[in-house]
């Protein structure tokens, strides 16, 4: 390990939580390419419905989890069945076309620094990254007052309405920086204060240090973004293990490689959208293993197998993979039951509650405007911006992440969304041209039957130290995948991938 703790930027504070994105988020969708004809993604089954099939392993879920476990399997020489219940592959990531070529990443977007599973695999699947637009001034925003940061402000020494909010974030920053290097990534629980910081929420411990509320809304608007959630809502124990995850082991996690663009987790996007990653791995996968709109609904197992029912029949195997999110697998019915532990864990993880909302434009205007696109507000819905307009930039992308309260707000009430957010974008960009989009579009994850949320499932106080080690242990011939059970950037992308590598590893080492 070689980072140590040190003061968040500027530009890692407010660009960098602009910049949040449920790319954390994770395992993607898809029915086509970007621009691309939907006959064309290799991904509809020729395996007769109804007709009890053996393969060596059936894997449940057709995201970037469950599709990189088949991967690795069917590399292995093993046989492989995925069973995927919507019409489409890809889970938490998920393309919508805008024509002439351009699309709008309604799922996970970003990658960046010591994400290298993910990278390497959009390399080899032709899924080319770019550099995250990241020129001019960042918009800050109380409800009062507006500022705009340019790029060589630091952060200690600028002056919000509020001058003393920088500080206190900074000092907190620290604070959580250094916590974060007790924690065993892949055993939260064993950490040395494990059981102090699972008792309390991260509100609880905010509010120990810092009593200025400002503080606390800028902080309760990231984690609205990165996780979907309020500060209440989940355990210190959870935040400060998700801020050490957030690495490949090289170096230690940090805040500021979360929330930030330069350096952080949202330094790179897809040209051709992070769907396409998953759409091509089930194309090569092959369309005679991978079966849609196949809803699994009961996993029995024996001394032998597994046998494994879902909606286009029966499969044989002699293991599965679960590469859903827990919420969904614990939805499922198991013979026998599973352990009370894994049972009682699945009902404590509920999955975070996101809304991203996009407005599209003849170009992005903001940026001759000498702004980056980028907000962090305490007033919302859309309380994070960011743009995300293609690399050709011919047209122009605001994205707004709208979630925890504010998502439970607005979810089921487009047109009320629709005109909270533009009217957010035009008091962020000082615009009223933003109220004018060509394309408005939303994707409220909240509604999804196939993932009940977004980014990534949030415990609450005593969820981890009480029922942690439940999370990833197999049982018997079950095997568990998917960004949650990820020891390294759990709950993004990349995470994901290194779950399903895992999960198909255990298989191998097995037998």
């Amino acid at each position: 390990m070689s980072d140590s703790p040190r003061g968040v930027t500027r530009r890692g504070l407010l660009q960098g939580v602009a910049g949040l994105s449920i790319a954390g988020a994770v395992a993607g969708a898809g029915a086509a390419e970007a621009g691309g004809p939907p006959r064309d993604t290799g991904t509809t089954s020729t395996t007769p419905r109804r007709r009890r099939v053996h393969v060596d392993t059936v894997v449940v879920g057709a995201g970037l989890a469950g599709l990189s476990a088949a991967r690795s399997l069917q590399h292995a020489g093993r046989s492989v069945l995925v069973l995927e219940a919507r019409s489409r592959v890809g889970g938490r990531t998920l393309n919508h076309d805008l024509g002439n070529g351009h699309h709008g990443d309604m799922g996970g977007t970003w990658i960046g620094p010591t994400q290298t599973a993910i990278a390497a695999l959009a390399k080899e699947m032709g899924v080319t990254a770019f550099d995250q637009p990241d020129n001019g001034s960042q918009v800050y925003y109380d409800g009062t007052s507006r500022l705009t940061y340019d790029d060589s402000t630091p952060v200690i020494g600028t002056a919000p309405p509020d001058p003393t909010i920088i500080g206190d974030v900074a000092a907190i920053v620290a604070l959580i920086d250094q916590m974060a290097q007790e924690v065993p990534v892949d055993r939260p629980w064993d950490a040395p204060h494990a059981a102090e910081w699972d008792n309390k929420t991260l509100d609880s411990w905010l509010r120990l240090h810092t009593a200025n509320p400002k503080t606390r809304e800028v902080a309760s608007s990231a984690f609205e973004a990165l996780l979907g959630c309020e500060a209440r809502e989940v355990s210190l124990l959870f935040a400060v293990a998700y801020v050490a995850q957030a690495t490949d082991g090289s170096t230690y996690g940090t805040f500021e490689r979360l929330i930030n663009t330069r350096g952080g987790a949202q330094a790179q996007r897809f040209v051709e959208g992070a769907q396409v990653i998953s759409i091509r791995m089930a194309r090569r996968l092959g369309s005679r293993h991978l079966r849609l709109s196949s809803p699994v609904h009961r996993i029995e197992q024996d001394a032998t197998g597994v046998t494994v029912h879902s909606d286009s029949g029966v499969v044989r195997a002699r293991h599965v993979v679960v590469a859903i999110p827990p919420t969904l697998a614990g939805r499922i019915d198991y013979t026998p039951n599973l352990p009370s532990a894994r049972d009682a864990l699945t009902q404590r993880l509920p999955q975070g509650a996101l809304i991203k909302a996009e407005a599209f434009y003849e170009r992005p205007w903001w940026r001759a405007k000498g702004l980056t696109g980028a907000t962090v507000s305490t007033v919302g819905p859309a309380k994070t911006t960011f743009d995300v307009s293609p690399k050709d930039a011919k047209i122009g992308g605001l994205l707004g992440f709208v979630g925890g309260d504010e998502a439970r707000k607005y979810t089921g009430r487009p047109d009320a969304l629709r005109r909270a957010v533009l009217a957010n974008f035009a008091t962020f960009m000082d615009d009223d041209r933003a109220l004018h989009p060509t394309h408005f579009e939303v994707m409220d994850w909240t509604r999804e039957k196939w993932t009940r949320g977004c980014p990534v499932a949030i415990t609450a106080p005593g969820v981890l130290t009480e029922y942690g080690p439940a999370l990833t242990a197999a049982i018997g011939r079950i095997h568990w995948a998917g960004t949650e059970t990820a020891s390294y950037w759990h709950g993004y992308m990349d995470g994901a991938v290194r779950s399903g590598r895992r999960a198909a590893a255990e298989i191998l080492g097995r037998s």
